[in-house]
């Protein structure tokens, strides 16, 4: 495993490989010697069609540290930076993670996550540092102009739930 920090602070990017034979592949997603004093309680997984966009999702008040992998598939991975004394604020990362480029991405809490499914099946994994909160659960609009996220895609698949996020704008005045 290769650990590339990005410019945004707490942002990781993980460069894992994957051994590969005659059954398949391995690839090693976490050690813990990386990820000093952090205990992923929740771990789930999404699986998505081409053209789906999922995000940009945040918990408000219970604060999660994310580790996102692609098992299968490949995305175009954005995290936005909600932290309101960082240098990065209101800025996004983007990077594409999938199966092939054994990439990870390990997103602090105060970032709002999202992404879009590149392939025909996309499997993501993801370690969360907190359980989900479905009473805490936000969003801002994956396509706000004003965040000029260069997304692959101009119309994606969405859920009910995420055609109702609003903009970052609105976002923060809540």
């Amino acid at each position: 495993m290769k650990i590339y920090k990005t410019n945004f602070h707490g942002l990781i990017k993980i460069i894992g490989q994957n051994h590969y034979d005659k059954r398949g592949y391995f690839r090693e997603l976490y050690k813990n010697k990386i990820f000093k004093n952090k205990v992923f309680k929740f771990w789930c997984i999404s699986k998505s069609i081409k053209n789906v966009v999922r995000g940009l999702h945040i918990q408000r008040k219970v604060e999660q540290d994310i580790l996102v992998s692609v098992i299968k598939g490949k995305i175009f991975d954005v995290a936005l930076d909600l932290r309101k004394k960082s240098n990065s604020y209101g800025r996004h990362s983007c990077n594409i993670l999938s199966d092939k480029n054994s990439t990870s991405l390990f997103i602090p809490a105060g970032f709002a996550h999202g992404f879009c499914s590149l392939e025909k099946e996309n499997l993501i994994l993801y370690g969360l540092t907190n359980l989900r909160s479905e009473t805490d659960e936000d969003g801002i609009i994956w396509n706000d102009k004003n965040l000029n996220i260069k997304w692959p895609i101009k119309n994606p698949i969405l859920s009910k739930k995420d055609k109702k996020n609003v903009s970052f704008n609105n976002f923060v005045k809540k």
